[in-house]
């Protein structure tokens, strides 16, 4: 198993993403879901993009989902310059969103389309840590 440690920059953290941070340092991956239409959103927002609804309470997902789409990523840049490859990945969750995050503690020969991940949080050390996904054992 090849394993490459990626950078975890600290996110921007606003008033209507600050529940989802907190939740992550607590190793939850907390969304909001819309108390008028039922949507589970992703990206947190304080609006319902399904129906505008202003009315939003706090779920927390199974943290399970799938590969929906990936790329190899042999060249970063930024925070991520000094990696060698990263897996950059939609992961479909059960619940139905689709997060772009990256795949990790893995081979990543061996990432396919419809494999079953899990979520995995890797702390930035600044009051938030990142969702990131890896095959699920």
């Amino acid at each position: 198993m090849s394993e490459v440690s990626l950078p975890a920059p600290v996110p921007a953290i606003t008033p209507e993403t600050k529940p989802f941070w907190e939740g992550t340092t607590q190793g939850k991956l907390l969304l909001p879901r819309c108390d008028n239409c039922g949507q589970l959103i992703w990206y947190p927002r304080g609006f319902c993009p399904e129906c505008g609804s202003l009315h939003l309470s706090w779920t927390q997902a199974s943290g399970r989902g799938s590969i929906y789409s990936f790329t190899i990523n042999r060249r970063g840049q930024g925070d991520y310059r000094d990696v060698d490859a990263y897996a950059l990945a939609y992961v479909e969750l059960e619940e139905g969103p689709r997060i772009l995050t990256n795949i990790v503690d893995c081979d990543l020969a061996s990432l396919a389309i419809g494999q079953p991940v899990e979520v995995v949080f890797h702390d930035t050390g600044q009051g938030a840590a990142l969702p990131r996904f890896r095959p699920r054992r």
